[in-house]
């Protein structure tokens, strides 16, 4: 693990014991509850892996598939976060069945590959809000503008890369982002069938036909 640093910090995640350090994003509990709803999800889906996208130290991932047998892929632009994923992953005993991959996430996928979920947890602060969260990575909360750049890359891939009757949960920050998200959506193969709100961030179900 080269990136990992000598004495990186833990947090309990659900069940898990994560390891991160200040240079990648501090693991939110809350979002035990977007690893949760894949649990949900994963016993009545169709064969076949989950991606993890913009997966930071891989904990939303890990958790979603670890009473399963599901294998998954993480994807995330940072190699320190990568380094964690792998990690965290060896130390959950899941190492056999998570394959992390460092780098764009439009690079990262084979056009032929399916999913039968994607868990997508872009990063959605609005550029000129960054300033307000000098403790976490910029790389890992900048999300352009409106707060909406990865989400679309996310959404894009979803579309290429979910497989009928997959699920994409993505995680988003406002009630904003996610009428901006449900409207591009409208006529679309992939369609808004949930959403849940919460105090830190939303998370929205998006079925594919």
């Amino acid at each position: 693990m080269n990136s990992v640093t000598a004495e990186p910090e833990e947090m309990d995640f659900g069940p898990l014991r994560i390891a991160y350090d200040g240079r990648v994003l501090e693991p939110r509990p809350w979002t035990v509850a977007q690893s949760a709803w894949a649990g949900e999800i994963l016993p009545t889906a169709p064969p076949g892996s989950v991606l993890e996208l913009c997966s930071g130290a891989g904990q939303i991932g890990l958790l979603a598939v670890a009473d399963s047998d599901r294998q998954l892929v993480c994807v995330d632009l940072s190699p320190v976060a990568c380094d964690y994923a792998r990690h965290n992953a060896d130390a959950a005993g899941m190492s056999d069945r998570v394959q992390v991959r460092e780098g764009a996430i439009d690079e990262m996928l084979r056009d032929s590959e399916r999913f039968a979920m994607v868990i997508a947890d872009p990063p959605w602060v609005r550029r000129a809000e960054t300033g307000r969260y000098p403790e976490d990575p910029l790389l890992a909360i900048d999300g352009g503008d409106d707060g909406m750049d990865v989400a679309w890359t996310c959404l894009d891939t979803a579309r290429l890369h979910l497989t009928p009757g997959g699920t994409l949960l993505l995680q988003l920050g406002t009630h904003e982002q996610f009428d901006a998200a449900r409207e591009r959506l409208r006529g679309d193969e992939l369609s808004v069938t949930e959403v849940r709100w919460h105090d830190r961030g939303v998370l929205v179900r998006v079925d594919r036909r």
